[in-house]
């Protein structure tokens, strides 16, 4: 059984995903050990309790300066004793020593077809504005193995999402999402736990 301890930030969409990709066995042979946030009040946290999964909030915001975050946060996901650490829009700096410590068990979901729109400043509707800007006419999503840079470890699979003439970013975050990034993390989940 792989052990998947999930990291959020937001709402917890992709959480979801890989909740109901275990609840309806498309996610074989793993059990969601439990959900980190940087953020109290998050419905991601809400979505965990529902399903039953331990929810713990490691804020930034708790602690005197970054190591003493770092400590605290990598204490907590060794606590899980994770076999598999999911960056589920999880927004905060991973310390180089959890890197180090779970090196090819950290898989992160970005949504953009890697190499592009990604890298330090690419997130949420920062990747589907500079998309449209750029003028693309084919985005997607990308899971890919967390290294120490920024959305440049090994990728493992990726979707393709047609960008459409009136799209607005939130129009296009939201077709990546339900076309490719909630279909990909579990299909990637599955995968690492079918050892494939």
């Amino acid at each position: 059984m792989l052990r998947v301890l999930v990291m959020v930030s937001g709402g917890g969409t992709n959480l979801q995903a890989i909740i109901d990709g275990v609840k309806d066995g498309k996610v074989r042979n793993t059990e969601i050990v439990g959900v980190i946030s940087n953020n109290k009040g998050v419905y991601s946290l809400e979505r965990a309790a529902k399903a039953g999964i331990k929810g713990v909030v490691v804020s930034p915001k708790d602690y005197s300066d970054r190591a003493e975050f770092n400590k605290a946060l990598l204490d907590t996901v060794d606590s899980f004793k994770p076999d598999l650490i999911v960056l589920a829009g999880f927004l905060v700096v991973i310390p180089p020593e959890m890197i180090d410590r779970y090196e090819n068990r950290i898989i992160n979901i970005h949504p953009s077809l890697i190499p592009s729109f990604c890298g330090t400043g690419y997130y949420g509707l920062k990747v589907h504005e500079a998309a449209l800007a750029r003028g693309v006419k084919v985005t997607g999503a990308t899971v890919h193995y967390v290294d120490k840079g920024t959305d440049t470890g090994p990728i493992i699979l990726q979707k393709a999402v047609e960008v459409k003439e009136n799209d607005t970013p939130e129009i296009l975050q939201r077709r990546v999402m339900e076309e490719a990034e909630w279909i990909l993390l579990p299909q990637a989940i599955d995968m690492i736990a079918q050892n494939n």
